[in-house]
């Protein structure tokens, strides 16, 4: 393999490194049509799917399960289905509306450029179209950056909000990402057309040839440097982040956004009086590219979904042992 093409395969891998992968942990050790199989049918068949034209961009969805409604956003390259045995967990206990991405799975690149702002919006307009005045939303990676801009900008439709493996501003990736993340575009596609994420993606885009377009589009996305901290400070509905203790983001920058939700600022108290509504998890024994798959996700997710709080107090325990 010539020196250029290891260097944009590189890349490559830094760019799904940056904005999340679409195959599990071990994907290395299967074949791409394995893995390609994987993503493509891990997910159940949903009790009903369809599409949603916003501004130009036509929004696949579909729905699992029955229940209070749960919106499920993806990370990056990847689709509703990269969520596997986690998508099959929480649809036993919720209604899931997973949408498919601006330019990912089966929703159209079109001509505007991806942002967060405008997904934001977007994914709004959808809910609003299939009927959901307010619901819980999950997003990972790529989607936890949408979540976020759902319930910034349209905090009456958000009740509970969780953010997996996701930053507020540019800054909190470990800085050796940035670099590689600025070099992403079109120039790597051709190299990366024997790569899961690539043969993913051409399995359900409406448009496959559209690629490399999708790689400039995103490129350009994670050049936009970002600051959302001062957003972040306005969010009312109780918020869960969740993290691996081995994510790609510094655990300052996520100490950081804990407390900028108010968070983690005092001791919590004998009888939690001076607790935050928010909560943070720290999963052990993962990495980013592991957050999606994980079980220990749902078993974070679900209680604060729920609105489950703690224990008890110590003197709740010591009457109960008497």
């Amino acid at each position: 393999m010539f020196p250029q093409t290891k260097s944009r395969l590189f890349i490559a891998a830094a760019f799904v490194a940056a904005i999340s992968p679409v195959w599990p942990a071990d994907a290395h050790a299967q074949p791409a049509k394995d893995v390609v199989a994987s993503e493509t049918t891990a997910a159940p068949v949903p009790d009903r799917s369809g599409y949603v034209e916003v501004d130009g961009v036509n929004y696949y969805f579909e729905v699992h399960g029955t229940g209070e409604p749960l919106l499920l956003l993806h990370g990056g390259l990847g689709s509703i289905g990269m969520f596997g045995p986690v998508l099959t967990r929480l649809a036993e206990h919720r209604q899931v509306i997973g949408v498919d991405l601006h330019g990912h799975g089966r929703t159209t690149l079109g001509d505007r450029p991806i942002r967060y702002i405008d997904m934001g919006n977007d994914v709004a307009a959808v809910l609003t179209e299939l009927g959901h005045e307010q619901v819980d939303v999950l997003g990972y990676s790529l989607g936890g950056g949408v979540a976020l801009r759902l319930a910034v900008q349209h905090p009456e439709r958000v009740h509970r909000l969780v953010i997996a493996s996701a930053g507020f501003a540019q800054d909190g990736f470990h800085p050796e990402m940035l670099p590689m993340q600025a070099q992403v575009g079109a120039e790597m596609a051709d190299a990366m057309k024997d790569t899961p994420m690539y043969r993913s993606y051409a399995a359900l885009a409406p448009q496959p040839e559209d690629f490399p377009k999708l790689l400039d589009r995103m490129g350009e996305l994670m050049r936009t440097p970002y600051d959302w901290s001062e957003d972040v400070k306005t969010l009312r509905m109780p918020v869960l982040l969740a993290y691996g203790d081995s994510d790609m983001f510094r655990p300052e920058h996520i100490i950081e956004f804990y407390e900028l939700l108010g968070g983690g600022l005092k001791d919590a108290g004998w009888n939690r009086e001076n607790m935050s509504q928010n909560r943070l998890a720290i999963l052990p024994d993962l990495t980013h590219y592991e957050m999606f798959f994980a079980p220990a996700l749902v078993d974070a997710v679900l209680p604060f979904l729920n609105g489950a709080s703690g224990p008890g107090s110590w003197a709740e325990q010591v009457g109960r042992g008497r």
